[in-house]
């Protein structure tokens, strides 16, 4: 990573995983890939360098975006999970980041080997995660984006937002009742 405002997170959960399929939000918006982070408040070391990038990506926006200045209304990606985690649990004691690009983010397994399976990268599970920070003025919004570049799975978590159904166990049982 060349550049003062690119960061390799550690340890990081992935939340509403959308790496696989581009899609957007609202109609008539872009379609992008994205991906929420959840960061322990515990890994200073990740959360230091996030602090960092994000202050190179302001001084950056300050002379080629925002004419000379930072703004005071400034949005910043990185937000405190404890605000959310009433409707949220897992965001407890975390810090987060919504981050996208419109190009497919690498996506490796722990030995660096491409994942093309989309149901082995889910809501819950633990990883690394590629991210390039950025000034924006758009619409007469002003901040800082995160961009979405890679994303290397480490481990497997409980999943997020309600467990999947289990064809077996709908399936498997000779219980004829639900054919009457």
């Amino acid at each position: 990573m060349g550049r003062k405002s690119q960061v390799v997170t550690g340890k990081v959960r992935l939340s509403y995983v959308n790496i696989f399929n581009a899609r957007s939000f609202q109609e008539g918006q872009e379609a992008k890939y994205s991906l929420t982070i959840l960061i322990d408040k515990k890994d200073k070391t990740t959360l230091n360098k996030i602090k960092k990038a994000i202050e190179d990506a302001k001084q950056k926006g300050k002379t080629e975006k925002w004419g000379g200045k930072i703004p005071g209304n400034l949005w910043n990606p990185l937000r405190d999970g404890d605000e959310r985690a009433e409707e949220a649990p897992e965001y407890e004691g975390m810090m987060f980041m919504n981050c996208k690009n419109s190009r497919k983010p690498g996506i490796v397994d722990e030995n660096c080997n491409e994942i093309l399976d989309a149901t082995e990268v889910y809501s819950g599970c633990y990883g690394r995660v590629g991210l390039d920070f950025f000034a924006f003025n758009s619409n007469g919004n002003k901040g800082i984006g995160v961009s979405l570049n890679t994303v290397q799975k480490l481990e497997d978590g409980e999943c997020l937002g309600g467990a999947m159904a289990d064809a077996e166990s709908d399936f498997g049982s000779d219980d004829d009742d639900m054919l009457d």
